[in-house]
Formats: structure tokens, sequence, C-alpha cells
């Protein structure tokens, strides 16, 4: 299984990027939000990637953030969604917007996705929302309703996905993360220093 991918970008354009790994080029699909954050020809880029087999084809998709992978996973365990249809959801609007229509059940907003009619949107509402609650809902209790620029956006759910994994309560999180974000400069708020800043309060 191939989790991640580390090299130089040799092309891309909205639907894919080639990546040079020593060597070897992997061609990659991702979501327009990846091609957004993907730097000039040339330059170094990691991706988390996920590998789907098939009888006729081995596919990588690959994706800038852990939670727009996470969201990606959920997706594809939706009767009737592929990868294309959850590239298609992850290019059409930010992973926290899409997350907070379904919980919601804003079907306006989830029908205006292409590629997703009536039923289908019904059908993400009624299998994702329980899911998707648990992904949504923390920025705006770690930012106090204070609107986040993108970067700190990124890092924060980042950060936040992976003090999960290590075993850690959302709420103990979220609480430590407004701490950090309200007495840190932003320019200190990369994903690997709130995690570290995390951790040490945490588990004080």
């Amino acid at each position: 299984m191939i989790a991640s991918l580390r090299g130089k970008l040799i092309e891309a354009n909205f639907t894919y990027a080639l990546i040079d790994v020593n060597g070897v080029g992997y061609q990659v699909f991702i979501p327009v939000s990846t091609f957004d954050s993907l730097p000039k020809p040339g330059g170094e880029l990691t991706l988390q990637t996920i590998m789907v087999v098939r009888e006729d084809a081995i596919t990588l998709f690959g994706f800038a953030t852990a939670q727009e992978k996470q969201l990606f996973e959920i997706l594809v365990s939706v009767n009737g969604v592929g990868p294309k249809l959850a590239l298609s959801i992850l290019s059409c609007m930010p992973v926290s917007s899409f997350c907070a229509a379904i919980v919601n059940g804003d079907l306006t907003v989830i029908n205006k996705i292409n590629g997703v009619g009536k039923r289908t949107a019904e059908r993400l509402v009624v299998e994702l929302k329980d899911k998707l609650s648990k992904l949504y809902g923390g920025l705006e209790t770690v930012s106090g309703g204070k609107p986040l620029d993108n970067s700190l956006k990124l890092a924060v759910e980042d950060a936040t996905l992976a003090l999960e994994q290590l075993g850690f309560k959302r709420d103990g999180i979220q609480k430590t993360m407004k701490q950090l974000i309200d007495e840190l400069d932003p320019a200190e708020c990369s994903t690997e220093n709130l995690i570290r800043k995390s951790l040490q309060l945490l588990n004080s």
C-alpha cells in the first residue's frame, strides 16, 4: 500500500499530478483543493495517498491534508459514491463547508456539487451525518468564532487529527488549540509546532 509520496513535481493540472520519486514517475489523481497547494514544476512536495486496486487498474489518489484524505475515504464508503465523485466533492468546496452542509442537512448546497443528484445528496446526509459531525465543528470552537486564514485552518485540522490518532479526546484538543492560537504568533502555528506544544499541555 502506498500511503504517501515525496518527490519533485513534474507536471500537474486540475485533475492529476505527476511526481518524480527517485526516478520513478507516479501519476496521482487529485482534487482542485490539492492542486491549489502544489509547488511549481521542479518543486518538492509530499502528498498523502490512497491506492485503489481493481482488476483492470491500480490508481493513486493524492491529498494535501490528512482531513482531505480522511473525507475521501469516508465518501467512497457510501454506496454509489466512487473515487471520481469523491474527488468532485472535494474539488467543489472546502472540507469544513461540506461537513457543515451534511451535518445541517443542507440539501440545497449539496445538490450544487457536480454529479450529486437529489437521491445521492439524501443518501450522503443519512449515512454521513454522524461520522462527519466528528470532523466538523471543531474549528469554530477552536477559534472562538473568529475566522481562521486558510493556512492556519489547515494546520489546526491536521494537528487535531494527529492528536486524535494518538488517543486524545476532541474536547481536550479543541481547548488546547484555542489556547495556543490565542497565545502564539500566527507564524508559530505550523502543524508540527501545534502538535508539539499541544502534547506538552495535554500531558502536563
